[in-house]
């Protein structure tokens, strides 16, 4: 598992290889991503914005940008926690993703809540950050 804070925003991450959506003899590699956004602050937030930079075993970089996370932008009251699964595929058996989320408070002030960087990586890979 891969955490990191900002601003009293815990966010969590935890990838895993989906063998049976990935065809390794195609160069099509997928993993899913568990996140957990714990609001651990005394102030109300609501997420607005994702950014994603994924970048694959060739150093290849995409960015990912848009409204919210999986189609819902979620409100955040102190001490709660917003939960959801998505996925990422690769041409390559390793990668990995770094990204933030904007935030905004009930008063209308934005700022960043940093993602870790995960590792993407299929189970045949030698065990390693990238």
């Amino acid at each position: 598992m891969y955490s990191e804070t900002t601003r009293s925003i815990k966010v969590t991450v935890q990838p895993f290889y989906l063998e049976q959506h990935s065809s390794p003899d195609e160069n099509h590699y997928v993993w899913a991503y568990h996140v957990i956004i714990e609001n651990c602050g005394t102030e109300t937030v609501q997420l607005r914005r994702r950014h994603w930079e994924i970048t694959d075993g060739f150093g290849r970089l995409q960015e990912v940008r848009g409204p919210g996370v999986v189609g819902e932008e979620p409100v955040l009251d102190p001490g709660e926690s917003f939960e959801y699964t998505s996925s990422c595929p690769l041409q390559t058996p390793s990668g990995f993703m770094v990204g933030d989320y904007e935030m905004e408070t009930r008063s209308g002030e934005n700022f960043l809540v940093r993602v870790p960087a995960f590792s993407l990586d299929t189970p045949q890979q030698q065990a390693r950050p990238n």
